[in-house]
């Protein structure tokens, strides 16, 4: 009765904007990363979104003395690193790869919590879909071990971000989205700055790198976060799962990113992957 409570069915399309939105940036990053790199936007992206929240949330009324503050470093950390490694993965892979591959982050998060015998089909699914990207003879085009690898590490750290986030949202709430976002801006802010410099003053890089900001941080935090509170979480995740494949074709219409069958066979299997995950999870 409670998921029926909180069930409204506009929240999906509230959902699939912010996906659509996210995606959006992600293409529009891409065309960023020939005028400043893939280190210069994300300066832009954490530094933008990093103002946007700040005005927003105003993380200074936050009682650090709630929670334990190794936990926030972690989460500001995380978050800074997944937006860094997974730009560097978008500079050399396309977009519905580099999204797949990161997708092994939450997902890894959601079968470590599970530990179900039904869970080593998703491990097993997610782990083909891996191999079958792996850049390994001459059927695998426009993807290299150096992108797959940023990707895994966005991965990586885009989990370590779950993990962490759950810890600092119960201790902190909502707001402390924006303190970790400043961590984040703190510390990988300056290589694009250091790279960059003066170039990301000129205006048009600045309008493109607040754009940026807004499609990939700032509007689908508060969309899906929107969304979030009207859905059940196994809706969520298995919205969540489409994104791959979202990516993989804005990647096509905006970018002329064209996928091969076996490509696509891989971003299926890691969707597979995740939807069954959220589908046969365990609620609390």
């Amino acid at each position: 009765m409670e998921n029926k409570e909180t069930f409204a069915p506009w929240a999906i399309g509230v959902f699939l904007l912010a996906v659509l939105t996210v995606q959006s940036g992600a293409v529009l990053a891409k065309k960023l990363f020939e005028l400043v790199g893939p280190e210069g936007a994300t300066s832009m992206r954490l530094g933008f979104a990093a103002l946007m929240l700040l005005v927003v949330f105003r993380p200074w009324r936050i009682n650090f003395k709630k929670g334990n503050l190794k936990h926030f470093l972690v989460y500001g950390v995380a978050l800074g690193a997944m937006n860094f490694f997974f730009y560097r993965a978008l500079k050399e892979i396309p977009i519905g790869i580099a999204v797949a591959i990161e997708f092994v982050g939450p997902l890894s998060v959601a079968l470590i919590y599970s530990r179900r015998p039904i869970d080593f089909i998703w491990i097993l699914l997610a782990v083909i879909g891996l191999l079958l990207l792996l850049p390994i003879g001459q059927e695998v085009h426009n993807v290299n071990f150096k992108g797959v690898i940023y990707a895994l590490i966005a991965g990586f750290w885009w989990a370590v971000y779950i993990i962490y986030g759950r810890k600092v949202g119960k201790a902190y709430g909502i707001p402390i989205v924006s303190a970790g976002m400043i961590v984040g801006a703190l510390i990988f802010a300056p290589i694009g700055i250091i790279t960059e410099g003066a170039n990301l003053l000129n205006p048009t890089i600045l309008g493109l790198g607040l754009l940026v900001a807004l499609l990939s941080s700032a509007i689908p935090f508060a969309l899906e976060l929107i969304a979030m509170t009207h859905i059940p979480a196994k809706t969520y995740g298995t919205l969540s799962s489409m994104e791959p494949a979202v990516g993989a074709i804005f990647g096509i219409v905006f970018l002329s990113e064209y996928l091969l069958p076996i490509q696509w066979i891989a971003l299926s299997a890691i969707i597979c992957a995740s939807l069954g995950a959220t589908l046969t999870a365990r609620g609390k």
